[in-house]
């Protein structure tokens, strides 16, 4: 897969008979996802989408400008991820981190390597990195007090409370949306 492109989204269960779908999108604003003109699945296939009735129902249309045919075309696309490309996305401003720039990252504390970053979590009362063999920590400048992108560098600092446990070591994790 190219190595351009940023997940913005993906396709849950079929809605109704006439090859609609829900689809799930990690934009800030869900609607900000019809403003992109090609999105593009890990196949390579190009589709582009329209909002439909209910939140998160969409209509995909493939290169050609086709619709799903049915329910069954429908599901054939279930959990297929959406991309769109990096330069298609806003600069993230200061202190601000697309998920893609934080995954595969090393994670340092002190002299010590961590592992890498392989999952970035937000589940509402604010975002943890996840690393190699399950560490969590904080996605707070307390416990991630420095990124390095241009390294792939995150510095992790442990608090106190948990020194001694294993995985020991900011800003906010920008969710794509349309360029401005």
């Amino acid at each position: 897969m190219r190595t351009d492109l940023i997940q913005i989204g993906v396709v849950g269960r079929p809605h109704g008979v006439r090859g609609l779908v829900h689809v799930h999108s990690y934009a800030a604003d869900a609607a900000s996802l019809e403003a992109y003109k090609v999105l593009v699945d890990e196949k390579g296939r190009e589709w582009s989408l329209r909002w439909r009735g209910a939140e998160g129902v969409a209509e995909l249309r493939n290169a050609q400008g086709t619709p799903l045919a049915d329910r069954t075309a429908a599901q054939a696309l279930v959990n297929a991820r959406l991309y769109v490309p990096r330069d298609a996305l806003p600069v993230p401003e200061e202190e601000e981190f697309y998920h893609a720039d934080l995954i595969g990252m090393e994670a340092r504390e002190g002299d010590c390597s961590l592992g890498q970053v392989i999952m970035v979590h937000d589940y509402g009362a604010g975002a943890s990195l996840e690393l190699t063999g399950g560490v969590l920590v904080p996605f707070t400048r307390a416990c991630v007090p420095e990124i390095n992108l241009k390294g792939r560098v995150v510095t992790i600092t442990r608090p106190d409370e948990v020194s001694g446990e294993e995985g020991r070591g900011v800003g906010t994790v920008k969710v794509a949306g349309p360029a401005a």
